[in-house]
């Protein structure tokens, strides 16, 4: 019903508009009596082999929702009702910030694929952060980034202030140096300034009775020796991972026109897949499985979540192959998974 009615319908209309309505169709359903148990009776699949330990934590099942779709917390109870495993909220700023100016949000429909140049819009963390007090019961992650105004060598500051306004109330965290929709954002990933970044943030963390998870989401443009300095930054400061990958400024072998194609922004979706899979088997070869890898890029069928695991994963995330796909592609991975015990 999602492909042969739902997508064509949804599809029709400009992507930031529609998401915006699909957030309010799924948030009013849900207040009807009986629709929350409805969806989860059609989409959630529980068995123990799903159940996975990562970083000190445990997943009902490994299939998440990457950030960028929640990205203020607004949503994440009722779209766990779709089956996922657990949320990943954000990018979240201290100040709320408008993004880059509109449009900025593209479907490459020829390419089951999206480029966006959203710009960390969002509310600010303090507005998330009241919304996430009533969480009932999701694990979430809370991603984290810098304002646009905010120039490099002020970085960490912003940092600082998203990672103490969540701490209650998110269960692992995400640094994104990795956007390439922020001014400047990426140089975050060089060596000197990402050592950093995630010293101060782990010596903060550490500081805390009871620490949590810390990532690093990293770009998949990255050649071989800037992996390796990931691998070394990881393995120094002692973080807890990486989530592998954000989107790429790569246009290669895309078959959308090229009004689209063209389009400033970042590109997630199929044409990501093999690019993301190269990056995790690289990392869990090169750091000898010392470090977790959240896998995300071009998930759109069981195989692709399969194929992202087997290459040292340890969890999955969806953003796009969800839009294209539909809500039924979190129950196919995990009747996947529990066929490939």
């Amino acid at each position: 019903m999602y492909q042969s009615i739902i997508k064509k319908f949804l599809f029709l209309f400009d992507p930031e508009k529609i998401h915006h309505f699909s957030f309010a169709m799924i948030w009013w359903s849900s207040k009807l009596p009986g629709v929350s148990f409805l969806i989860r009776k059609m989409y959630c699949v529980e068995h123990p082999t799903l159940e996975r330990s990562v970083f000190g934590l445990t997943f009902k099942n490994p299939v998440g929702l990457a950030a960028g779709f929640d990205k203020d917390a607004k949503l994440y109870n009722e779209l766990s009702n779709f089956g996922f495993g657990f949320i990943e909220i954000g990018t979240l700023t201290p100040k709320g910030q408008e993004g880059n100016p509109k449009k900025r949000l593209f479907r490459l429909k020829e390419d089951h694929a999206i480029i966006n140049r959203m710009g960390f819009n969002n509310e600010g963390v303090d507005a998330a952060v009241k919304r996430l007090k009533k969480n009932s019961n999701v694990l979430i992650g809370g991603n984290i980034g810098k304002n646009k105004i905010t120039p490099n060598e002020n970085a960490v500051d912003d940092y600082i202030y998203c990672f103490e306004a969540l701490f209650n109330y998110v269960d692992y965290f995400v640094v994104n140096v990795s956007s390439p929709n922020t001014p400047n954002l990426r140089s975050l990933q060089d060596k000197e300034p990402l050592t950093h970044l995630l010293n101060v943030l782990k010596k903060r963390n550490d500081q805390k009775s009871k620490p949590k998870p810390i990532l690093l989401k990293i770009a998949p443009d990255l050649s071989d020796e800037q992996l390796l300095d990931i691998v070394s930054i990881i393995e120094e400061v002692k973080i807890e991972g990486v989530i592998a990958t954000n989107t790429t400024l790569s246009r290669a072998d895309l078959k959308a026109p090229k009004k689209l194609s063209d389009q400033a922004g970042g590109l997630s979706g199929k044409p990501l897949r093999d690019r993301s899979t190269e990056v995790i088997r690289f990392l869990n070869e090169k750091s000898k499985g010392s470090f977790s890898i959240i896998g995300v890029g071009g998930i759109h069928t069981a195989e692709d979540a399969l194929e992202k695991l087997k290459a040292g994963a340890n969890l999955v995330q969806l953003y796009t192959g969800f839009i294209y796909e539909g809500p039924a592609i979190i129950k196919r991975i995990n009747k996947a998974l529990i066929k490939n015990v």
